[in-house]
């Protein structure tokens, strides 16, 4: 059996104003209609043998996982809550531990991000079904990605010697990412790939390296699976034993270090979709130019233009990248695409929604956005999904009035429960318990003006909830 687990923890900062803090890019559709970590899970599912695939994940992107999971048709996934970011050797410690409890010890486990690109998906499946066989033996497996151009940005792999007759080889090496000079060296040889962060192992072969070379984060991550909770369909792991864990990637904890570790060349269109210029790898027009969305070019080459919510032109550009969402416009030079990180931390740091909100947010009971907003209002739009609701809830600070535009609306304020059809409106005084629910089979949409004199989401006091967000 073999145990897809995928890491869905990044928050995507060189792909602002896209990826956001709380939609981060695993999220996002940017190849096609399907989202990175949707054709992640796809993708796995195509493994001979593979069992439904656990996501790792932080608490905030919960439900829109399991959401995005549940649309794309993969079902039987679990998530695993992490409390906080610990990097990527917590994170498979975890993955053979619940693979070990729920499945067995000699449970293989497939260790990969949720947010990278794979072109060429027979290769994929192939690459893994060769790594598992050489897993079986006792070995970690890593992948080693053809490299296609002199990357500096990538760490490498150096292969060694064969293991038997199939592609595996014995990593003789890892090596930092190189300067230039390097990074064309290693191109021109046959024994360097990208180290792509991809693992195959038996979950007791990784356990038994984590007791010989990180024996405190393996025992805390022990703790912290053995002390979690369920939580509705979620795993979420102990608080207090996780942050025992050591911040430490797989890499440095045990792969540089074990004398079991091996590769399986991969040749399938890779990419770790690390910044805006992974789009350069996308078809082109005629003059180099990647777009999307509504756009208008003249004498533009070599650019990659991205509209989402208005037309956007361009005129005499050569190399930019130019990204338009409904709050934010990036504009950059193609060979400073990895800079666009700066911007996000100086956002974060000048306490910005826009590092870490879309206009559009997304809830467990559908998304609101907000329209427009003064000193003394908020307009939002409001959509509801079927057969879900949002928390019974009140003000200290705001008033709202709600105009359902469409679908049918159940209301909860007071102690009256009553339906509003299309058209129809109610208001909510200020300090009211309330709720919305849709009561109909339809998407339920209203327009909320809310009025007072501060409209922050932490003014809000819950004292029931579907989703678990009652405090106290």
């Amino acid at each position: 059996m073999l145990l897809p687990v995928l890491l869905a923890g990044g928050s995507g900062t060189r792909l602002w104003p896209l990826s956001r803090e709380l939609y981060p890019k695993q999220l996002l559709k940017l190849v096609d209609d399907r989202s990175l970590l949707q054709n992640t899970a796809l993708r796995a599912k195509k493994i001979p043998g593979a069992l439904p695939p656990v996501v790792i994940c932080g608490e905030r992107h919960r439900f829109l996982v399991a959401e995005q999971l549940a649309e794309c048709g993969v079902e039987g996934a679990t998530v695993i809550l992490e409390p906080e970011g610990r990097n990527t050797a917590p994170a498979a410690a975890v993955a053979a531990l619940f693979a070990r409890q729920q499945h067995g010890a000699e449970t293989q486990v497939f260790l990969m991000a949720a947010d990278h690109l794979m072109q060429d998906e027979r290769a994929f499946v192939r690459a893994a079904v060769a790594a598992s066989k050489t897993a079986a033996a006792g070995y970690l497996m890593t992948f080693g990605i053809k490299p296609t151009r002199a990357e500096t940005g990538y760490g490498y792999l150096k292969a060694g010697a064969p293991l038997g007759k199939g592609p595996a080889r014995i990593v003789q090496a890892f090596v930092e990412k190189p300067d230039a000079r390097r990074a064309a060296r290693f191109i021109r040889s046959k024994d360097y790939f990208w180290n792509g962060g991809l693992f195959l192992f038996g979950a007791q072969t990784l356990l038994d390296e984590l007791a010989r070379f990180e024996p405190k984060l393996l025992a805390a991550c022990d703790q912290a699976l053995a002390r979690g909770q369920r939580d509705l369909t979620f795993v979420r792991l102990d608080r207090e034993c996780f942050a025992r864990a050591r911040k430490e990637s797989i890499d440095y904890a045990v792969m540089e270090k074990t004398g079991r570790i091996a590769l399986v060349p991969l040749d399938a269109g890779w990419d770790d979709v690390g910044a805006w210029s992974f789009l350069g790898n996308l078809p082109a027009d005629r003059r180099g130019n990647v777009v999307r969305g509504d756009t208008w070019l003249a004498d533009t080459e070599d650019s990659l233009i991205h509209a989402e919510s208005r037309l956007v032109a361009a005129v005499g550009l050569r190399n930019h990248i130019v990204v338009e969402t409904r709050d934010a416009v990036l504009v950059a030079a193609r060979d400073r695409a990895q800079d666009v990180k700066q911007i996000v931390a100086a956002l974060k740091q000048s306490k910005r929604p826009e590092a870490e909100d879309h206009p559009k947010v997304y809830r467990p009971w559908g998304w609101y956005e907000t329209l427009t907003s003064a000193p003394q209002f908020q307009v939002k739009r409001i959509a509801v999904k079927p057969g879900h609701k949002l928390s019974l809830q009140l003000h200290h600070r705001r008033a709202e009035h709600w105009i359902v535009v469409r679908g049918t609306a159940r209301v909860t304020c007071g102690d009256r429960t009553f339906d509003l059809a299309s058209n129809q409106s109610t208001f909510i005084p200020l300090g009211a318990r309330h709720r919305l629910e849709n009561a109909g089979s339809e998407l339920l949409e209203i327009v909320e003006v809310q009025s007072g004199d501060y409209f922050g989401e932490d003014d809000i006091v819950r004292f029931e909830d579907s989703y678990g967000r009652v405090k106290g």
